[in-house]
């Protein structure tokens, strides 16, 4: 599956269908492989708001897909799939130009995202912040 030169790993999709279909996962993670034209699978985990911006590189863009679980403003439980693009402002400008490209390849490809956030510190994926996106 490819367009506009960056292909994404069949692994992506079938992580994407794990998360929504299993409780054992809440968060994946993407990056592109080294020549930056193939958006791979690296890691796949159930893990804490906290845990999750944890995992994101200081200097190096990454796609997450984390299964967000809040309050609406009716009180009411609600869990929406984010898709985080992260795009930290110490990474190299090839990767920020290779990951804006893949990003809307890969937006493409995953079904039921309801939120995309476009980050570039920690407090922009601040779960407050998050979750009044997703309202």
């Amino acid at each position: 599956m490819s367009s506009r030169s960056t292909a994404v790993d069949d692994s992506c999709l079938s992580a994407l269908q794990e998360l929504k279909s299993r409780r054992e996962i809440n968060t994946v993670v993407y990056r592109l492989n080294e020549p930056l034209d193939t958006v791979i699978v690296e890691s796949r985990a159930n893990l804490t708001h906290e845990e999750m911006l944890e995992a994101l590189p200081a200097d190096e863009p990454r796609f997450v897909v984390y299964d967000l679980h809040f309050a609406a403003s009716d009180g009411a439980r609600r869990s929406d799939l984010v898709m985080i693009l992260w795009m930290p402002d110490g990474a190299p400008a090839a990767h920020k130009l290779a990951y804006s490209s893949a990003h809307r390849v890969l937006q493409d490809l995953l079904d039921g995202i309801q939120v995309t956030v476009r980050a570039t510190t920690v407090s922009d994926l601040a779960y407050n912040e998050l979750a009044s996106q997703a309202v």
